[in-house]
């Protein structure tokens, strides 16, 4: 078994029922549990500012699936919930769910990249990774609570 940790937001047909309901499901996943996860946390949008703010939080998993099997089981989970890809970049959405890391993996193709390149930027990832895993030592980034040090919070609470 792997840890994994997967983050999770919603802004659109009730968040935090979107976001419990996107926790059962990685619970219910092959092969993977959640054994863990964060409070929710209310931020501002990233990218297009005019939509309603997001509802935040990451998981933790421990799973014997490869990471392309992960990845494909959270995009069947942000399809049962009324997500459609393809939609405008960084735009509102009803559930989206995103492998951040998995331990002792390193991976960068087509279709994946771990771990996740953009969590130093993201206050929206690390508040609740943060309460999870401060000492979590990302590759090439640093640890999780070093990287928190250094991004903007403006605007983000937890629920």
């Amino acid at each position: 078994m792997t840890r994994a940790f997967v983050a999770l937001g919603s802004n659109l047909d009730d968040p935090p029922a979107q976001l419990r309901r996107a926790l059962a499901a990685l619970d219910r996943l092959p092969e993977t549990r959640c054994t863990a996860h964060s409070r929710y946390w209310r931020t501002p949008p990233w990218g297009i500012q005019a939509q309603p703010p997001f509802l935040n939080a990451v998981a933790s998993l421990e799973t014997a699936l490869d990471p392309h099997a992960l990845l494909d089981g959270l995009l069947a989970i942000e399809t049962a919930q009324g997500r459609v890809r393809g939609e405008q970049r960084w735009g509102p959405r009803t559930l989206d769910l995103d492998l951040l890391h998995m331990e002792g993996v390193r991976l960068a193709d087509d279709r994946l990249v771990l771990p996740h390149p953009r969590i130093a930027e993201r206050a929206f990832v690390l508040l609740p990774l943060a309460e999870l895993a401060p000492g979590l030592v990302l590759p090439g980034q640093g640890t999780v609570a070093d990287l928190l040090a250094t991004v903007d919070r403006t605007g983000c609470e937890p629920v």
